[in-house]
C-alpha cells in the first residue's frame, strides 16, 4: 500500500512539474506572439497625416473641423506681423494651420520683396524645408475665390504657377502679402485671398525697404517663424 502511495505522489509531482513547465512555455509563446503582432501592426500602420494630391479637399475638410484656429503670427528680425485667416476659404485656412503646426515655415524665408507690390515667403534652401516639400509632394489646392475677398493692402494670398496652370491651383507652401497701399487688384480672381494683416503693417513696410537683387531676393536673408495664436 505504501508503495502505491509513494508512486502516486511521484506521478502527481511529475504531473505538477509538467503543468508548470507547460504554463511557462505557453506564457513565453504568448509574449512572443504579442511582440510579433506589435511589429506587424507597426509595419502596416498608416501615418495619420497621409496627405497626398488625390485627397487634398477631404483631408483638409476633416483637419479644419478639428483645428479651428484662424490667427497666426509671423516673427522676423524686423518685428511681427499678425494675420487673420478667413473661415470662408476653409481648405486654404486649414492648409496654412497644418503647415504652421508642423513648423514647416520655421525654416523658410521671406524670399521675395517686390517693391511697392508684395512680400512673399514660404520657401528656402534649408534641408528641412526641402525634405518636407518632398515628403508631401506638390499637392495643389483648388482656388477658393470669393467676390468680397479682394487684393487690398495687407491681403494674404496663395502663390501659384502661372504657366501650365489653367485651373489657377494654389501652391500649398508659398504665400504673399500685398504691400502696396492701393492694393493689387489685378490679382483678384487670379490668386486665392485667404487672410489679411491685422497688425504689423510697420513691420511689413520695413521689410519692403530692404535691398534686393535683380531677382527680387533680399540681399540679406529674412528668416521667419510662424506660430498659431489661440487669441490675441
Amino acid at each position: 500500500m505504501k508503495i502505491y502511495i509513494k508512486l502516486f505522489l511521484v506521478i502527481f509531482l511529475v504531473s505538477l512539474y509538467q503543468c508548470k513547465e507547460e504554463k511557462k512555455e505557453n506564457e513565453k509563446k504568448e509574449v512572443i506572439l504579442k511582440k510579433e503582432k506589435k511589429v506587424l501592426e507597426k509595419k502596416v500602420e498608416k501615418r495619420w497625416d497621409s496627405l497626398n494630391k488625390d485627397n487634398v479637399e477631404a483631408f483638409f475638410t476633416e483637419y479644419g473641423k478639428q483645428h479651428k484656429e484662424n490667427k497666426v503670427i509671423i516673427k522676423t528680425k524686423f518685428g511681427n506681423i499678425k494675420l487673420r485667416l478667413y473661415d470662408d476659404v476653409p481648405i486654404h485656412r486649414a492648409n496654412f494651420i497644418f503647415l504652421t503646426k508642423l513648423k514647416y515655415f520655421n525654416t523658410t524665408e521671406i524670399y521675395r520683396v517686390a517693391k511697392n507690390f508684395v512680400i512673399q515667403g514660404g520657401n528656402s534652401d534649408e534641408t528641412y524645408t526641402v525634405k518636407q516639400r518632398r515628403f508631401y509632394g506638390n499637392y495643389p489646392i483648388k482656388p477658393e475665390f470669393k467676390s468680397h475677398r479682394k487684393h487690398k493692402y495687407g491681403a494674404l494670398g496663395a502663390a501659384r504657377d502661372w504657366e501650365n496652370n489653367p485651373n489657377k491651383l494654389s501652391n500649398p507652401f508659398e504665400f504673399y502679402i500685398v504691400q502696396n497701399r492701393n492694393g493689387a487688384h489685378h490679382l483678384n480672381n487670379e490668386h486665392t485671398v485667404f487672410g489679411e494683416v491685422i497688425s504689423g503693417f510697420d513691420t511689413m513696410d520695413k521689410i519692403s525697404r530692404v535691398k534686393v537683387g535683380v531677382d527680387e531676393w533680399p540681399e540679406e536673408d529674412i528668416k521667419m517663424t510662424i506660430e498659431v495664436l489661440e487669441d490675441f
